[in-house]
């Protein structure tokens, strides 16, 4: 068959020595493949480059102190954010979540609330669950409306004078829906609440602005922004983050220690204990100075297109089932009547293409969506219309397979 293009289409697969050959890599929402800048860079810190940061009085230590910071004051630019004060290097997204959880949650007391959504990843609803199992805390959660968006107005209507925090996936990793984050957290302002906002399928198509989004925490995860593994990032308001106590102890998150006392660094290091990840957070400012040669908005128009490309020749299938809006960011999910999104995903495999199949961690959607699991094909700034192409060629398949009718 032959996929249609209705816009110019970016070229940029021969970046990325993951794909070298024939292999239709349709599972970015899980992990992006990594250009040849990001992998050189990494090389070169662990290789002629490498030493530790912070405290090295020699020149090298300094030279990688200074390449460091001048990481955190690309995401920062990257983010919109303030300062780079406001950006403290975690392990990933989900270790974001759980340090607001674990610092910030401590002022939490029984009768206060914790609103989210259906939609959510697993990594934002667990953390608020335990934080309600010690704090006696309650948790809401938001409904859908029929086409897989967060029901934003059903949201605001729960906002409570209980409520104390809002945590919400700015895209949805399953459906690729996305918040009108600026509109809930101006409501959750209004009735006294902070925001959270899980970014990381947001992060590697859609430009950042703290400001203009007005939340008050905001995660991103380094492996989804074509960045290292191990790396994320937790942004706070500075005012916020200053009233937070540590979560872990030492390293680079004191003043001094004795026996009797310790103080703490100022934020962002008080949120840093031990070595860093050095070549994560270098790796992950290269995946940032590509993205951003890109353009962000090219990005998100690219895989617009690409969905839409995929929509619509899906939609010729009459055993397939599309979820989601038509205006999903870069993420597509469906299934195939009478056929598990595991044989699904595993026979396309065999034809070289690979998608996601299962519950994406997100299981409570799955359970809203009345299926045990969905099949999931999920593009990035690499992906053509010939992966769109094969992806239909070997659903066709799928369905002679299992005597389906397509």
């Amino acid at each position: 068959m032959s996929v249609m293009t209705a816009s110019p289409l970016l070229d940029l697969k021969g970046d990325f020595p993951g794909l070298a050959g024939d292999w239709a890599y349709l599972d970015t929402a899980a992990t992006a493949q990594k250009p040849k800048g990001v992998i050189d860079a990494i090389a070169r810190c662990y290789g002629p480059e490498y030493a530790t940061v912070h405290r090295g009085v020699y020149e090298r230590s300094a030279t990688m102190t200074l390449r460091f910071e001048e990481a955190r004051a690309t995401v920062a630019r990257f983010m919109g954010a303030g300062s780079p004060d406001e950006v403290v290097f975690v392990r990933g997204a989900t270790e974001g979540i759980n340090l607001v959880a674990q610092s910030w949650g401590q002022r939490l007391k029984a009768g206060d609330r914790i609103l989210i959504s259906a939609l959510e990843h697993h990594s934002n609803i667990v953390p608020w669950q335990m934080l309600c199992e010690r704090s006696g805390a309650m948790l809401d959660v938001a409904p859908l409306t029929p086409d897989g968006r967060i029901d934003e107005d059903a949201l605001i209507a729960m906002l409570r004078p209980e409520t104390r925090l809002v945590s919400i996936a700015h895209v949805s990793n399953v459906l690729g829906s996305i918040a009108d984050v600026r509109r809930i957290a101006d409501a959750a302002h209004a009735a006294g609440a902070l925001v959270m906002v899980d970014g990381c399928q947001a992060a590697p198509r859609l430009a950042l602005d703290m400001a203009a989004l007005d939340c008050d925490f905001y995660v991103v995860s380094g492996h989804k922004l074509y960045g290292p593994t191990g790396i994320g990032v937790l942004w706070a308001r500075a005012d916020i983050l200053a009233s937070m106590p540590p979560w872990q102890g030492g390293g680079a998150m004191i003043e001094t220690v004795t026996f009797e006392h310790t103080t703490y660094a100022p934020p962002p290091g008080r949120f840093e204990a031990g070595t860093p990840h050095i070549e994560g957070v270098i790796g992950l400012a290269a995946a940032i100075d590509y993205v951003e040669g890109v353009g962000l908005n090219r990005i998100h128009a690219h895989e617009a297109e690409l969905v839409r490309q995929a929509r619509a020749a899906l939609a010729g299938l009459n055993s397939i089932t599309l979820l989601g809006p038509q205006d999903s960011a870069g993420i597509l999910s469906f299934t195939m009547q009478g056929v598990h999104p595991h044989d699904i995903g595993t026979i396309l495999d065999e034809a070289g293409v690979a998608i996601r199949a299962g519950h994406h961690c997100a299981q409570p959607l799955m359970q809203r969506l009345g299926v045990p699991a969905t099949a999931r094909a999920s593009f990035g700034l690499y992906s053509t219309a010939r992966d769109v192409e094969r992806l239909v060629e070997g659903l066709t398949r799928v369905s002679r397979i299992f005597g389906v009718a397509a």
